[in-house]
């Protein structure tokens, strides 16, 4: 007999277009509403709505949170630092972009 080792991965499949509150994003990125708020604080994040309560984030938003305290995380950052790594990260892909289109 053989061995065979099955992985089940599940998954949400979630549209730039989608909506979440602060509560809701949390929830996605297993994350403290402070954690959140110091990455709008910071401009990682930028909400539609004028108080905290009234803020939507959109379905870009999650991907990027969950970057961003992955990298608090891992790299013990605090909210400044990782906005600078993901605006150099950012950079780094906006390059690589023009690369692509010049052919390169």
């Amino acid at each position: 007999m053989s061995n065979t080792n099955i992985t089940v991965v599940h998954g949400v499949l979630v549209e730039d277009d989608m909506q979440f509150t602060l509560v809701e994003l949390c929830r996605a990125c297993a994350a403290d509403t402070e954690q959140v708020i110091a990455l709008v604080d910071e401009g990682v994040l930028t909400p539609s709505g004028a108080a905290a309560h009234e803020w939507r984030f959109g379905g870009a938003a999650l991907r990027r949170a969950r970057a961003a305290l992955r990298l608090t995380r891992d790299l013990n950052l605090n909210a400044a630092g990782t906005a600078l790594v993901l605006d150099l990260l950012d950079q780094i892909e906006a390059l690589r972009a023009q690369i692509r289109r010049l052919g390169g």
